[in-house]
């Protein structure tokens, strides 16, 4: 970002949505070149952790027909930072735009814009409950219908190899999609995509995309606590995920014609990079894993933090205390009170040697939590490869957020070498 773009007559202007300007602000010369001391992962989009990550996440998508630029920045400029509505009321408003512009395009016949702009529209309806916590809101439930209806749309009008499916489990289903690559040949590998905390099975598009063209089947899930698998069928997390990950490669093998048993792979994002590991422990048909970033033990600081929030009387807490009180209990599926006790299971320090599998574990250097995916990587028995997206890969933020492309690529290199 140049100073000219920054600057009006020699004011920082406020970036869209609270943004804040960074890049590169007094370079230093080494005798040979300009060294700058800031990297594009200092620039933050919105006033919290969470908004500067969703949003660095939305414009990672665009180079997957996800999202568009233009359209992230317009909304972050409708977004109200002074109120809880206002992240709702600006992507849902963009999500309602799109969609429209999908179905006159689709009336009028022309298939391929209408098929973009649907798939937008369906990441826009999901980032509006991204960082939203009306539990009992019934947008919870007709945004999510609207993101999946725009989403089959896509998958109708286009060409993308994907059809929706439900997993059996536990008396109910998951939702999921199955996507059957075209480029396969005889017995393929499949990939499995799980996401985190707060994005859906869809938004793993910048890992299983490039599978996809590499010859890999691929399986995407919302679990217990995750997607539509939370907002719709009320089902919280739950930690011992094994019994998430066996159901689910259960009815891959069962359903999906052409998957080589042999050579089944895992990816885990954000929360999904210590759900996968503690599946692992117990799951012994998977092959290769890939975790990001990886985490041995998730419970701390955020069951001290818990710990912390519960202790005190709710009329004295911060307003963002409470928020984020209400949403982990409604996640994790306990009262507020038992929250960190919940949180406190999320560990598999004591059974880490479990694993098997060969295992990636990335890092970055401007990770939320950083040494988390350090601690996992030394803790591991089995074959293993650590790698950390330094400021100079612009990969490295949360979940290499932001730096899909790059990521992606490192990843699906090393699964063709593994699997």
């Amino acid at each position: 970002m140049s100073d000219t773009a920054m600057k009006d007559k020699q004011t920082m202007r406020p970036m869209p949505g609270g943004m804040k300007p960074g890049g590169p602000v007094g370079p230093n010369f080494d005798g040979e070149k300009i060294v700058y001391t800031e990297h594009w992962s200092h620039v933050r989009f919105g006033g919290t952790v969470m908004t500067d990550a969703l949003v660095k996440h939305a414009l990672g998508l665009a180079s997957y027909g996800m999202s568009d630029a233009g359209e992230v920045f317009e909304t972050m400029c409708h977004v109200d930072p002074s109120s809880r509505e206002g992240w709702i009321d600006a992507w849902s408003a963009m999500a309602k735009r799109v969609q429209r512009t999908a179905e006159q395009a689709e009336g009028a016949g022309h298939n391929v814009s209408a098929a973009s702009a649907y798939l937008r529209a369906a990441t826009y309806w999901r980032m509006s409950l991204m960082d939203f916590d009306g539990i009992d809101d019934p947008r919870m439930v007709s945004h999510i219908t609207a993101s999946s209806e725009c989403y089959e749309k896509y998958l109708a009008l286009g060409d993308y190899p994907g059809e929706r499916v439900e997993i059996p489990y536990e008396g109910t289903t998951l939702p999921a999609h199955v996507y059957r690559s075209p480029f396969a040949r005889g017995n393929a590998p499949l990939l499995i995509c799980t996401p985190g905390r707060d994005t859906f099975a869809e938004d793993t598009r910048w890992i299983y995309d490039g599978a996809i063209r590499r010859g890999y089947h691929v399986l995407t899930y919302d679990g217990p606590g995750q997607g539509a698998a939370l907002r719709v069928q009320g089902l919280p997390f739950r930690p011992d995920w094994e019994n998430v990950l066996g159901p689910v490669i259960d009815y891959a093998l069962e359903a999906i014609e052409g998957v080589d048993p042999e050579r089944i792979a895992c990816a885990g994002v954000s929360f999904g990079g210590f759900l996968v590991p503690r599946a692992l422990c117990f799951e012994k048909r998977v092959k290769a894993a890939v975790v990001s970033p990886g985490t041995l033990e998730w419970s701390k600081p955020f069951s001290m933090v818990m710990a912390m929030i519960a202790s005190m009387e709710e009329t004295e807490r911060p307003p963002f205390m409470n928020t984020m009180l209400k949403d982990y209990a409604w996640k994790q599926g306990v009262p507020e009170a038992e929250v960190s006790a919940e949180l406190a299971k999320y560990d598999i320090t004591d059974i880490v040697g479990q694993i098997g599998c060969d295992m990636l574990v990335l890092d970055g250097t401007s990770e939320v939590n950083p040494g988390k995916a350090q601690l996992l990587y030394d803790s591991l028995e089995c074959p293993k490869t650590y790698h950390l997206f330094d400021e100079d890969s612009t990969a490295q933020c949360h979940a290499q957020m932001g730096g899909y492309a790059t990521a992606s690529a490192f990843i699906l290199d090393w699964l063709d070498e593994h699997v």
